[in-house]
């Protein structure tokens, strides 16, 4: 792609000073010698400024969605992907040139790409802490790989366990506990979900969707008890490069 194209990407969220995707994209475009290229943070207070957004910035290509509009912004799409329309839940936006909009989710695959160097023979079973957009895609990926699940909320449905739930009986059946709150975020990062902790052993594979800090209070817990620990770090990673691809298929 010539560097004379003006390219203009960006991040839609609520409070996101702190997102890895500006960082990441300024970075790939400084390395690939892109300098026409730039990426932005749209911080809406209100997921019907999205509007405004797309109508005022020239050159807008693309745009990663994450907290809390994973969910929100469907009304605002024109097109959405398959298998966004399966998980629910829409983290990344393709531009046209005519300004229409289609929805994809990277994230189920950043995910599965992420956590299947650590799968072992006894990883039947995981529990997802959280409901939100993120929880939505980790399922679809669990699904694929064939990995039975079950949601922790804490108001839950009938299909999912209470915080209070959690017994020893139910960490020795599911050896996989992914986070998809955002407790122990920068800057809270003393927060942490509310397990029991002891029950963690060597069999469990404890995965934190967060990457700042890079070893979580949920981290750091489940390895006190010999757990293995994957932050998500290359989650993010993979899901902005198949992002990126998207953008330019």
């Amino acid at each position: 792609m010539a560097n004379s194209n003006i390219e203009k990407y960006g991040l839609v969220g609520k409070n996101i000073s702190y997102s890895f995707s500006r960082q990441y994209f300024t970075d790939k475009f400084e390395k690939e010698n892109l300098p026409n290229f730039s990426y932005e943070n749209f911080d809406l207070q209100d997921i019907n400024e999205l509007q405004s957004v797309v109508a005022e910035t020239l050159y807008l290509k693309g745009l990663n969605v994450t907290i809390p509009y994973k969910q929100a912004v469907f009304p605002f799409l024109d097109k959405i992907d398959k298998k966004a329309l399966a998980i629910g839940a829409v983290n990344t936006i393709k531009i046209s040139k005519k300004h229409k909009l289609k929805g994809y989710n990277t994230d189920y695959y950043g995910f599965k790409k992420s956590i299947k160097p650590y799968l072992k023979t006894h990883h039947k079973k995981a529990l997802i802490l959280g409901t939100g957009g993120a929880s939505k895609a980790v399922a679809y990926a669990l699904h694929q790989l064939e990995i039975e699940y079950k949601s922790v909320s804490r108001n839950p449905t009938e299909e999912q366990f209470s915080y209070e739930d959690l017994d020893e009986k139910i960490f020795e059946e599911f050896h996989i506990i992914i986070n998809c709150t955002p407790l122990g975020t920068f800057p809270t990062v003393e927060e942490f979900p509310p397990l029991p902790y002891s029950f963690f052993t060597e069999n469990h594979l404890a995965f934190d969707l967060i990457y700042n800090p890079a070893e979580t209070s949920f981290l750091r817990q489940a390895k006190a008890f010999n757990a293995e620990t994957v932050n998500g770090y290359k989650m993010l990673v993979f899901q902005a490069e198949k992002a990126w691809e998207i953008w330019h298929k």
